[in-house]
């Protein structure tokens, strides 16, 4: 019997960074991937000590969390950039929500003034407000077409020129209330402070990570349900997504 090609799905941080149940989106792609018959295992990383599970990423995950939360990971995270930085330019794919997202840029400003560094991969700033961007959100993707979701940070992120945007802002708040764009995407990492997790509305963005990932690993260029039974379980979550993301694109703001 032909063992079965695996995916390793790598949690950053997922104690300190989950606080709107962003593990959802490895527990996603960990369902997913088994349908198209991989073994997906999710592992979580937590500091230098498991630098081996971090190299060993196939796709990169990280939450949102609360001012407290990013501080407390923030040397580890520094730690942890080279290895990171090595994933982003090797095409690993990646998914940053919230918190991470911020802090996969040059900094973020709180409210007291102090700035948190972050590891860079995207060219952007973070600065905290006092008014909080909350509610329901719909983006067009060039890449991915429409993404729905639910925001809620009080940070203000700053696109420099250069940094392309995930998407443009439909409904909802975006980046910064102001720029009209959402999100970031560079190399194969994404970027984004649409929760949900956001996965469980947007199957194309689900399936990109995957299909990145065992493009990069195995060659493959095509995602299929391992067997008739996969493929018509898929059929009917995919149809179950399809009625939340009707459901969530006629709620108000």
């Amino acid at each position: 019997m032909t063992k079965k090609q695996t995916i390793n799905i790598v949690q950053l941080f997922p104690d300190q960074m989950n606080i709107y149940g962003d593990d959802g989106n490895a527990q996603i792609l960990r369902r997913r991937g088994s349908l198209y018959g991989y073994e997906t295992n999710v592992l979580a990383y937590n500091s230098m000590d498991d630098q081996a599970v971090l190299q060993s990423a196939d796709i990169l995950v990280g939450g949102g969390g609360q001012d407290s939360g990013q501080r407390a990971i923030l040397s580890e995270l520094a730690r942890a950039r080279d290895d990171i930085m090595a994933l982003a330019h090797d095409k690993v794919p990646m998914l940053m929500i919230c918190g991470l997202y911020q802090l996969f840029g040059h900094y973020f400003a709180t409210k007291d003034g102090d700035h948190l560094a972050g590891i860079g991969l995207f060219d952007m700033t973070t600065t905290a407000s006092d008014k909080r961007l909350i509610g329901n959100i719909r983006i067009n993707s060039d890449q991915f077409g429409e993404l729905i979701g639910y925001e809620n940070h009080s940070g203000l992120t700053n696109l420099t020129d250069n940094q392309p945007a995930l998407g443009k802002v439909i409904s909802g708040y975006g980046n910064d209330d102001q720029s009209g764009r959402e999100g970031a995407i560079r190399y194969a990492a994404v970027g984004t402070y649409l929760h949900g997790p956001v996965l469980s509305k947007n199957p194309v963005l689900a399936d990109w990570l995957l299909l990145r990932a065992v493009q990069r690993k195995y060659g493959t260029t095509k995602l299929t349900a391992f067997n008739p039974d996969n493929a018509k379980t898929l059929v009917i979550i995919d149809r179950q997504i399809e009625l939340a993301r009707q459901s969530a694109s006629r709620r108000p703001q």
